[in-house]
């Protein structure tokens, strides 16, 4: 055995300095694990190179399997382990880390991303010193509602944007996860990302193997940005779905009707997105039920049919009507959610996790379907499927999920109440693949009340996720700022509200579209400027989306850092890039620092445009339709930044 306190997966129950990888009380009682090098291989795989290590007890019938994929190109390795054995009788699981990583600096600080709805990815710092910080969560379902399963480390400073030696990581893992940060008492570091095992000693039988999350890391010596940009080409090219295809740009109906809306009214705001110039129109709540009508949000989960009342044509006239107007056609879904008055949950009581002798308490007026159960994951494929067979040229789903776990107790799972947060998760994984490999080429959004839902393995089966339920185009920059650590903009979806109507409808267009860009307000709202306004902004991120949906990210100026944003993307070929600066807030006389962009060719000419202009107005920029060198734009810099309050730019520029 190596020196304690440095093995690759320790075990418990024999020495105990430190928190172990993995606990296992085995079938005899005996609560000890002393896992030992076996074997080692290694083998191609698609985009690296796979570590596989083989590790066995000397005493017990339990293997772990350790593996390790290295990313060379975008210097990420992803990692996980398998756990099984075969004693007589099932063994109970009480750890099981996806990893166990270490560091030995002189100082370790640790960003993380706390939220709550409407204020996700809030970024903090804070030194770790000797013992444990502990991150995780408890919600089994909407499970990142107050923080999000990622994190960034820097060795020896607090984490920078450009410089210093850094850790970004995350586990994808859609339920509860525990992020374990223990600094011994030599000063070195383990960093432990795991299912939390909180409520879930699992029973695990003989020759059933657990699988622990993936996680996912990259290092830098240059910063967060260098590490971001890894994972966001990373992203694109191995883990999201569909992360080298194209993204739709929509027009959403709910900030605009609520649930009030009919099958004329629907045909109407179609041809809006049409005059829009967006890519489709997406239906949100209220659209089904019968016995139970979706008026509001204490009716309707779990009958996903059309209400005949508002849609006499069901969802085929609403596709017609798509047709008709020249968009696709989206639809809102929460299928793993049930409300009580419901046909499904007369039938089905069953069906939904809750407590025996205790009054129910209800979250949002719902309850969470049992998805540990095979005859729920059944009924929530068909969600989709029904719809899709019945309609396959339905486009898009966004796929919502209100509410976390209430009245924790499974039906279904019945004295094995321990596998019901981890069995719950991969039943909702269960239903994802089934779909997925059914209808590969259906983008999907991930929602979550918000941004509650934004892990990679979720993203596996979603093409992008709803950050946040905010939409106030303040409140964004930061949300979007927090996010984009992480995920590259292209999986990342910003609306146009009338949140925050202090703000010009230019602002909230120009901040949504650094990212994928939508539209949630009814075109009613805008006078003739704005619509032509709104109109121009489109047909130039729909031009642009290849540069800025993946092309390289690089955060210039943070909002956490003053009054300003800045943040840019550049071609792979360093051709063409766009700029979008933001003053959010600026001070009385402040002095007001020239940009200076990255990612550029030093020496390329590039011609500065600045875009989506108010009609009849013209660019006061001074180095709007100058050429500059590349090498000049990244010392010297632009004076794009103004004294005025939420005002934006979107600068283009394009190598001679």
């Amino acid at each position: 055995v190596s020196t304690r306190g440095w093995e690759v997966y320790p075990g418990s129950g024999a020495e105990d300095y430190f928190e172990p990888a993995v606990a296992i009380t085995h079938s005899d009682g005996n609560p000890c694990t002393i896992l030992r090098y076996v074997s080692s291989e290694q083998k191609d795989v698609a985009g690296g190179t796979e570590t596989v290590i083989n590790l066995k007890d000397d005493k017990y019938p339990v293997e772990v399997t350790l593996h390790y994929i290295a990313y060379p190109k975008e210097n990420v390795i992803k990692t996980w382990s398998e756990i099984r054995h075969n004693e007589k009788k099932p063994v109970a699981l009480w750890r099981y880390a996806s990893t166990m990583l270490y560091f030995s600096a002189s100082d370790y600080f640790l960003t993380e991303f706390s939220s709550d709805w409407a204020k996700e990815a809030q970024m903090s710092s804070q030194q770790l010193r000797f013992g444990k910080k502990v991150i995780d969560t408890k919600l089994g379902s909407r499970a990142a509602m107050h923080t999000h399963p990622f994190f960034e480390l820097g060795l020896g400073q607090p984490v920078q944007e450009t410089q210093g030696r850094v850790m970004l990581g995350t586990v994808g893992w859609t339920g509860n996860f525990q992020f374990t940060f223990e600094v011994d008492n030599v000063g070195n570091l383990r960093v432990i990302p795991a299912i939390n095992p909180y409520a879930s000693t699992y029973e695990l039988k003989a020759d059933e193997v657990f699988s622990t999350p993936e996680f996912m890391f990259t290092f830098s010596n240059n910063g967060t940005g260098e590490a971001s940009r890894n994972f966001h080409d990373w992203a694109r090219n191995h883990q999201l779905k569909d992360g080298q295809g194209d993204r739709l740009s929509l027009l959403n109906n709910w900030e605009n009707t609520y649930f009030k809306f009919d099958q004329q009214l629907l045909a109407q705001l179609m041809k809006e997105a049409k005059a829009l110039g967006v890519d489709m129109f997406l239906l949100d709540d209220g659209w089904f039920g019968n016995k139970h009508p979706r008026n509001s949000d204490n009716a309707g989960l779990g009958d996903w049919e059309a209400m005949k009342s508002k849609l006499p044509g069901g969802i085929p006239a609403l596709v017609d009507a798509a047709k008709e107007a020249g968009v696709k056609f989206g639809i809102w879904i929460e299928p793993e959610m049930v409300n009580p008055r419901s046909e499904l949950f007369e039938k089905h009581p069953d069906w939904a996790i809750t407590l025996p002798n205790r009054e129910t308490y209800y979250y949002r007026n719902q309850l969470v379907l049992d998805l540990s159960n095979p005859k729920v994951q059944d009924f929530v494929f068909g969600v989709v499927d029904n719809i899709l067979t019945e309609n396959p040229e339905v486009a898009y789903f966004k796929w919502d999920c209100n509410s976390p776990i209430t009245n924790i107790y499974s039906p279904y799972l019945k004295n094995k109440q321990g596998q019901l947060y981890i069995d719950h998760v991969r039943g909702i994984y269960n239903v994802l693949k089934r779909v997925k490999e059914k209808y590969p080429n259906t983008p999907m959004m991930l929602c979550s009340g918000g941004g509650a839902r934004c892990d990679y393995e979720a993203l596996k089966y979603f093409t992008e996720f709803w950050c946040s339920d905010n939409t106030d185009p303040i409140e964004r920059l930061y949300i979007q700022w927090g996010f984009s650590q992480i995920f590259p903009v292209k999986a990342m979806a910003a609306h146009v509200t009338s949140w925050n109507k202090r703000t010009s409808v230019k602002f909230r267009t120009d901040v949504a579209s650094m990212c994928k860009l939508g539209f949630d307000l009814g075109l009613k709202e805008l006078n003739a400027n704005e619509l032509a306004y709104c109109q121009s902004a489109v047909a130039n991120w729909t031009r642009l989306k290849k540069v800025i949906l993946d092309g390289d990210q690089y955060r210039l100026v943070s909002p956490y850092d003053g009054n300003h944003m800045a943040v840019m993307y550049a071609a792979p070929d360093k051709n063409k890039a766009v700029l979008y600066t933001y003053d959010i807030h600026p001070r009385y006389a402040e002095n007001l620092l020239p940009v200076t962009l990255q990612g550029l060719d030093a020496k390329k000419m590039y011609k500065v445009k600045e875009i989506n202009l108010m009609p009849n107005k013209k660019s006061d920029l001074d180095a709007n339709e100058k050429t500059y060198s590349g090498d000049y734009l990244m010392k010297v810099g632009i004076h794009a930044f103004t004294a005025n309050r939420t005002f934006s730019r979107v600068i283009e520029l394009t190598a001679e």
